[in-house]
């Protein structure tokens, strides 16, 4: 009985984060600035998937053993007190975000040219096949294991003190590739696509944060983890469900009449989190591959069923209408100056999360719709870069997408107000009011 409700409470858990969490995490954050209002919107949700994401990651069954062991070398006892041992933790733990945010900082840095790789279909069709083979290690087909050699001399690096602690932390994430390895990989491909440093250093850190924290808990406070047990292969079967359905996204993306598809779903908010709900009772965490017949056949259909939950939510197209664009820039211009209006030009592309951000979040703000009525809108397609954007691109100095350019009613091109990335609704309604 106690395990069936656990078991209950668990699906309607993640029936609630599937339903909840993708708008939390909409919003981005610009490359350029780091506001109060970019604080109280999507970012925080991001930043609270990543944490959470890493205290996941430490839980694991690669981690987890990991966690006494590497507190022995700088513990309360060798440290000689407790306030010492918090120190050495905490040191620890920095040199673990500073690995993190680093790689972090570097995969967003690529920003426009990384990009430009995710237009190509191929490239798209391997991403997809690397999140599902990264998808089957969470579900034990097999191990990127370090070797043990190896792995023993990376754990002793940079011997005692807070040097060494330090040292330990920048190459824990090598020591425990197993577990590590998928979800940060997968996790700096995202960060990578998205084009913004600044996030990329937070989201990093922020993840680092999390898998810092049972050595918070036991190097600092003395708090006893559970033992490790079954419950862990859970936490993998979670990482493992969650890269699935990155490795459908990214082959909708790769293939056009999958796109299409998506295009066309317009579900009850509802839909995806009740199939998830269903996929978990089935058995999609909780059981194993590796058990009878009966057991796989109901982990299989458990994990396809969450799966397809998450990706309806994640991958449907929300059916609201936004500012109305034209795809014709030549056209467009010539209309503005014939009328005497002013200009908006949004420079986007397929793979930029940002660019499908100030879609979803922006344009389909009924004030900013309404201010856009007096402007001539147009969109440059950067999806598949050509001479002629490139010739775009150099005549308006774009350095990375998004980019919106903002053209005056004498078809002057203003070099402010200009917009870097997401930018919240009020915001570019205001940047709207000040073109004339």
């Amino acid at each position: 009985m106690r395990s069936a409700v656990l078991l209950l409470v668990g699906g309607l858990a993640s029936a609630g984060a599937v339903l909840f969490l993708p708008d939390l995490m909409g919003q981005g954050l610009s490359s350029h600035q780091l506001d109060a209002s970019a604080l109280s919107s999507g970012i925080l949700g991001a930043l609270a998937v990543a944490w959470l994401g890493g205290v996941l990651t430490s839980l694991t069954p690669c981690v987890y053993p990991l966690i006494p062991i590497t507190l022995g070398v700088f513990g309360a006892r060798q440290a000689g007190s407790r306030l010492k041992s918090f120190g050495l933790v905490t040191t620890y733990v920095l040199g673990m975000a500073a690995m993190f945010s680093g790689l972090g900082f570097a995969a967003a840095s690529s920003g426009k040219a990384f990009g430009t790789i995710l237009a190509n279909p191929w490239v798209l069709v391997g991403l997809a096949t690397f999140f599902a083979v990264m998808a089957s290690s969470m579900f034990g087909a097999f191990e990127l294991a370090v070797p043990q050699g190896l792995a023993q001399r990376l754990n002793r690096v940079g011997g005692t003190g807070f040097g060494g602690a330090f040292a330990m932390g920048l190459v824990a994430g090598v020591v425990a590739a197993p577990c590590t390895g998928p979800v940060l990989a997968s996790l700096l491909t995202v960060v990578a696509s998205s084009g913004q440093p600044v996030f990329g250093l937070l989201l990093l850190f922020t993840y680092a944060l999390g898998v810092g924290l049972p050595f918070f808990l036991l190097g600092g406070f003395s708090v006893s983890l559970p033992r490790s047990g079954a419950w862990m292969d859970g936490v993998k079967s979670v990482f493992g469900v969650a890269l699935l359905a990155m490795a459908f996204l990214y082959l909708r993306d790769a293939l056009p009449a999958l796109r299409e598809i998506f295009r066309g779903l317009s579900p009850h908010a509802l839909a995806g989190p009740a199939i998830v709900l269903v996929g978990v009772l089935l058995g999609a965490i909780h059981l194993s591959f590796h058990g009878g017949a009966r057991e796989r056949i109901l982990k299989g259909a458990g994990v396809a069923l969450v799966v397809a939950g998450l990706v309806l939510r994640l991958g449907a197209s929300s059916g609201a209408e936004g500012v109305e664009w034209s795809g014709d820039y030549h056209g467009a211009l010539a209309q503005a100056r014939a009328e005497g209006k002013p200009v908006i030009i949004d420079f986007y592309a397929d793979w930029c999360a940002a660019c499908k951000e100030l879609d979803k979040f922006t344009y389909t703000d009924a004030r900013v719709m309404d201010e856009a009525a007096r402007f001539v809108t147009v969109k440059v397609d950067g999806t598949h870069e050509d001479k002629q954007i490139q010739a775009l691109y150099d005549q308006y100095g774009i350095q990375g997408l998004p980019t919106v350019v903002f053209l005056d009613s004498t078809g002057e091109t203003l070099p402010s107000p200009r917009v870097t990335g997401f930018v919240e609704a009020g915001n570019f309604l205001e940047l709207m009011k000040g073109v004339r």
